[in-house]
Formats: C-alpha cells, sequence, structure tokens
C-alpha cells in the first residue's frame, strides 16, 4: 500500500507521527506538499503529477490542508477520488467543516444541537440578530479562522455593533453567536476516526482569555466522555461526512452543544493530554479502509434512471407505523432498507422481522418515485432561540 500525506508542513508534529505511525504498519508513505501538484483533466485517463513526476500507485491520501489553500487542496482531494484513491475525508466533507456557516446549516438541519447562531449583512439587522441568540455578551466568528483566530467576544451591544461593522466594512462575513457563560472558558475536543471516539480531551482558558485553544495558552486534560457527548461528536463527523474530524463541543445547561468540527484536527494536543496513540488509529483507519473508495452512488447508476437513496421518516398514523418490516411491502415497491434508526438503536440491514415504529428514520435505497409517496407532510421544526423582546432594545 501507498500513502501520500498531503501537508505543506512537513516537519510539524502532527505530519511526523502520521508518517512514523505508517512505517510502523509498512506502509510506503510520503508526504507530499499540495500545492506542487498538477492536475491533468482527461475523459478517459485523469492524472495528477507531483513536481512534474507521474503519481500513478498511490492508494491513498490523508489531507492535511490549510485554510489558506482550501481551494486549490480541495482541487487536489477531488483529483484523486477521480482516480480511486481511498481517503479518509472527502472533498465535500472538509468542504463542508471549512465553511462555518455551511456547518453550522448542515448541523442544525440534521437536529444537532449548536449555539444560537444568526448570521446578517444589513446594519439594521445586527440588533435584532443580537436579541435572537440572547442578546450581549455574544461571540462574532468570521467564517474562516483556525487556532481561535477571528473569534472575537463582544461584551455589550455596542461594542459587537461596532466589531460587526467594521468586520464587514473590510468583506468580511460573520457569524453571531450565543456566549455560553456556564461552560466558563472550557470546551471539549472529541478525536473521532471512523466510528468510534479514539481520545477525548477538556481544554480550559488561560486567565482572562475566553478561548480555550492551546495556540492561546489553554491547558488540557484527558477526559471520559458521556454516552450523550460521544453520540453528538459522532454524529456530528458523519453528518459533515468526515471520518477523521475533530469535535469541539461546550457544555451548557441544556446539554453539549457543537461549536465546530475541525477536518485536519492538530495531534500534539490531544495526544500528551491523554497518552494515546491517535496517529496510530487514524492510520490503522486508512489501511482496512484502503479498498473501499468512497463511492458516489449517483455517479454509478449510469443508465438506471430514477433511483437513489434517501430517507424515510415514519410518523404516527404513517402506512408503515406498529408493523414489520417484510409486512410493510417496501420491497415489493422496489424500496431497500439498510438501516433503521429509532428508539432501539440503529440497525443496519435489518431483518424482516423488524418492528417500524413512529419516529423511527429509515435509509433506503429504491425507486425515487415509490419512496416520494412515504414522504410526511413537512413539519415545523424546533428553534432553540429567545423570543425577541416587544420593546425596542437599549441603546
Amino acid at each position: 500500500m501507498k500513502l501520500g500525506i498531503l501537508s505543506r508542513a512537513p516537519r510539524s508534529y502532527s505530519t511526523q507521527r502520521l508518517r512514523a505511525a505508517a512505517l510502523d504498519r509498512d506502509v510506503d508513505v510520503g508526504v507530499y506538499d499540495t500545492l506542487r501538484f498538477a492536475i491533468d483533466l482527461s475523459r478517459d485517463d485523469p492524472a495528477i503529477t507531483y513536481r512534474g513526476r507521474d503519481t500513478t500507485g498511490i492508494d491513498a491520501i490523508l489531507p492535511r490542508i490549510g485554510a489558506s489553500i482550501t481551494f486549490y487542496g480541495l482541487s487536489v482531494v477531488r483529483q484523486f477520488q477521480a482516480m480511486q484513491a481511498y481517503t479518509p475525508n472527502t472533498a465535500d466533507g472538509i468542504a463542508n467543516s471549512r465553511d462555518k456557516l455551511r456547518s453550522m446549516q448542515i448541523l442544525s438541519r440534521h437536529e444537532i444541537d449548536i449555539p444560537a447562531t444568526t448570521f446578517v449583512r444589513e446594519r439594521t439587522d445586527i440588533r435584532p440578530a443580537i436579541s435572537r441568540v440572547g442578546g450581549a455578551p455574544v461571540i462574532i466568528k468570521t467564517l474562516e479562522g483556525t487556532q481561535g483566530i477571528g473569534v472575537i467576544l463582544a461584551p455589550d451591544l455596542k461594542v459587537a455593533e461596532a466589531v460587526i461593522e467594521t468586520l464587514q466594512a473590510s468583506n468580511q462575513n460573520v457569524l453571531i453567536q450565543r456566549f455560553v457563560s456556564e461552560s466558563r472558558g472550557s470546551d471539549i475536543r472529541a478525536l473521532v476516526v471512523g466510528d468510534r471516539v479514539v481520545a477525548a480531551m477538556r481544554r480550559s482558558a488561560a486567565g482572562d482569555e475566553f478561548r480555550s485553544n492551546v495556540h492561546r495558552g489553554g491547558t488540557t486534560e484527558a477526559v471520559e466522555l458521556s454516552p450523550e457527548l460521544r453520540e453528538v461528536a459522532l454524529r456530528s463527523a458523519q453528518t459533515l461526512g468526515l471520518t477523521v474530524a475533530g469535535v469541539d463541543m461546550l457544555e451548557s445547561d441544556d446539554g453539549p452543544l457543537v461549536m465546530e468540527v475541525n477536518s485536519t484536527p492538530g495531534l500534539q494536543g490531544i495526544e500528551q493530554a491523554t497518552g494515546l496513540d491517535v496517529a496510530g488509529a487514524i492510520m490503522d483507519h486508512i489501511v482496512t479502509n484502503v479498498a473501499f473508495p468512497d463511492l458516489d452512488v449517483r455517479q454509478r447508476l449510469g443508465e438506471a434512471t430514477g433511483y437513489g437513496v434517501a430517507e424515510i421518516h415514519v410518523d404516527e398514523g404513517s402506512p408503515i407505523d406498529g408493523i414489520t418490516l417484510g409486512e410493510s411491502g417496501l420491497r415489493d415497491r422496489d424500496i431497500t432498507v439498510l438501516v433503521v434508526e429509532g428508539g432501539d438503536g440503529v440497525a443496519p440491514n435489518p431483518k424482516p422481522d423488524r418492528v417500524l415504529n413512529a419516529g423511527d428514520r429509515l435509509l433506503c435505497f429504491g425507486k425515487l418515485a415509490a419512496m416520494r409517496t412515504l414522504a410526511p407532510v413537512r413539519r415545523a421544526r424546533r428553534r432553540r432561540v429567545e423570543k425577541l423582546p416587544s420593546d425596542p432594545l437599549p441603546d
């Protein structure tokens, strides 16, 4: 097996640890500067060269793409995917996590709790937006930034308005987010690899600093995650399309809130805090999965038009509520149920005697027209933000 680590920092702790873990497993590994690749597009033979040399034979890649080269880095990852190289994080997954607004939209759409967040552009919308997230103090975040850069705590309304207007005037898009004071300057970083959390640590801010990032002087300690925190971390990574990710969560009075999902998590802090071989876990995952590259069903269907993957929700009163999968008649309608998720947990490849209940979600492959007939009436979604005050906000 030949592995390429895409990194512009070959001497960094994370890159060196990943390379060493690969060598320990007899993997032929190389570290490649992402910007030195050239992409050759061809219908018959897509290719990618490195410093003018052919890269044929790379079985898997591990992207370690910095924010400053996101566009080009994603293009390189997509090309390797087109050449059937395995990658634990696809270009789409990395893109989802790299855009803070996009990631928040995806997580909230899949009912993963986040701090109350809003995004506005007009000056007149700023005050109502701050009110919707609970009022000052508020967190202001630029859409791109790492290691705590671009994250500002605005203590009052006037400061918040001034900061947002200044950033927007310099063509920066910003998020306005509730300040979760009960977290007391600490958060949880869970390192997800595949379908498990391999390590977790609590990061605590130093002194008067509200950001807990290690690069900002924060301290770390190993932590044992509760089942709820573990589930939220796994669902967050999977929802964004990542199999290697650092999930940052706040412990609020209402339960865990996902703050950010990082597709290129640093390894030094969490390995030193926990004493665990996180790099080795990542490498084991790649070695195990290299024979199964990411599969886009839509690209493989070819002439089989009208088929696809969809999620069916079982509502009360639904024709399939309260009966077994075998009795549901789904297979007769050209619908194959791949996974059932509900109160009884997750059942992959469910048996015909599995009883379907209201609240279950079925991941299905089959005829789209047939699956559409089972789509429930769209329901109003719950919101976790405070009501707007009836009186104008004070100056």
